[in-house]
């Protein structure tokens, strides 16, 4: 239960607002129109779950006059800002890359606009710059893929001049889209390249939404966790490429495998470094809702994670026993831990239900009511 109690899960504001596919983005009443409605809503789920006390903001969507009465809204809200995410792929001048760029005035606006995240994460007190470059080729030939490397590490050492103390760079990678030839930054291998000639002060982030189908993400946490080189972790579940669904509405035993990694490695610990966020977009079923069950999946997965006998497993393993480890795995996986979940939302003040508790709260009608008129935020905005 202790460890349960502790573990926190950080929220994306675009997960908040209008979203869709490349084909129709559907908008939904009461969505946010600004960061500040944003932050209120994202409260919203840390009120009924008590894990999501941060919120994750992405410039320049979530830009803002005041970033020092963002922060302090934020409070007021019962939550704090969490990292800060730069943006490189809605820029016209980004088409053929932005670090990596051919033109030194591109990659120069690029490393500019890092540097301007880090001031706003000096105005709310965020501690992460996460970056996920949408850099790459669609053809071969289209640019010298060696070239491109050089122009990202010397991109990547300038925003990482700029640090504070404090301060560190996480950097996502993503193995197709929107290039599909060569993406810059593919594979967790070039991330941790990128982060180790950095310095330490440079992390590599997973998005489980970012590798080939088939590809064991538990085995890639490990790795990473041994380096001491996993700063986040995003949540998202898909089924054929990234399609930031809902963290384990695909494969809900994969959530189980890759908690079971975290936990057995100790990275569950709040001082682990390790910042466990949720990267997901919510296109036909409500936002906030959506949020919740979204952090009550990666509860259950962890509560499962959390009841795997360690010391039995290890002594399985080491005889050998094959059938005996798997079981424990299984045995675990299978345990319905959900009244274990609501006895822990009880004993901190919580309704046992977070879904019926955020349904009876009559929010959902009263942001309909109130946010009519002005721009929703939206993909994009």
């Amino acid at each position: 239960m202790g460890a349960l109690a502790q573990q926190t899960i950080e929220l994306p504001s675009w997960a908040f607002g209008n979203s869709g596919t490349r084909f129709k983005v559907f908008a939904q009443e009461g969505v946010p129109r600004d960061p500040f409605e944003k932050v209120a809503d994202a409260a919203q789920v840390h009120r009924y779950t008590g894990v999501a006390p941060r919120v994750s903001l992405h410039i320049p969507w979530d830009k803002t006059e005041d970033y020092a009465k963002l922060s302090a809204h934020a409070a007021e809200q019962g939550v704090t800002i969490g990292a800060i995410n730069s943006n490189l792929f809605q820029d016209d001048d980004y088409m053929l890359g932005s670090l990596t760029h051919p033109d030194a005035r591109v990659r120069a606006k690029a490393v500019a606009h890092h540097l301007e995240c880090i001031d706003v994460m000096r105005a709310t007190g965020s501690t992460d710059l996460k970056i996920w470059l949408p850099d790459g080729l669609n053809y071969p030939g289209q640019d010298n893929l060696r070239a491109r490397q050089d122009r990202l590490a010397e991109g990547l050492a300038e925003v990482y001049a700029g640090l504070d103390p404090e301060h560190r760079i996480i950097l996502e990678y993503k193995f197709f889209e929107p290039a599909f030839y060569s993406m810059d930054v593919p594979d967790w291998g070039t991330s941790l390249l990128h982060c180790l000639a950095l310095g330490e002060q440079a992390m590599v982030v997973l998005d489980t939404g970012h590798h080939a189908p088939g590809t064991n993400i538990e085995f890639i946490v490990a790795q990473l966790l041994r380096a001491g080189r996993l700063g986040a972790f995003d949540f998202n579940s898909r089924f054929y490429a990234d399609d930031d669904l809902m963290v384990g509405s695909a494969d809900p035993f994969q959530l189980f495998r890759i908690m079971h990694e975290i936990v057995s490695s100790g990275a569950l610990a709040p001082d682990s470094g390790v910042n466990f966020m949720l990267d997901q977009c919510h296109n036909i079923e409500p936002k906030i809702p959506g949020q919740i069950r979204s952090v009550m999946n990666v509860q259950e997965a962890t509560a499962k994670a959390l009841l795997v006998d360690a010391d039995a497993l290890h002594a399985a393993q080491q005889s050998g026993d094959v059938l005996g480890a798997n079981g424990l795995l299984m045995d675990a996986y299978n345990t319905d831990v959900r009244p274990l979940l609501a006895e822990l939302r009880e004993s901190q003040g919580l309704d046992a239900d977070p879904m019926r508790a955020y349904g009876a709260s009559g929010y959902a009608e009263k942001i309909k009511a109130e946010r009519v008129g002005g721009a929703q935020a939206g993909w994009g905005a």
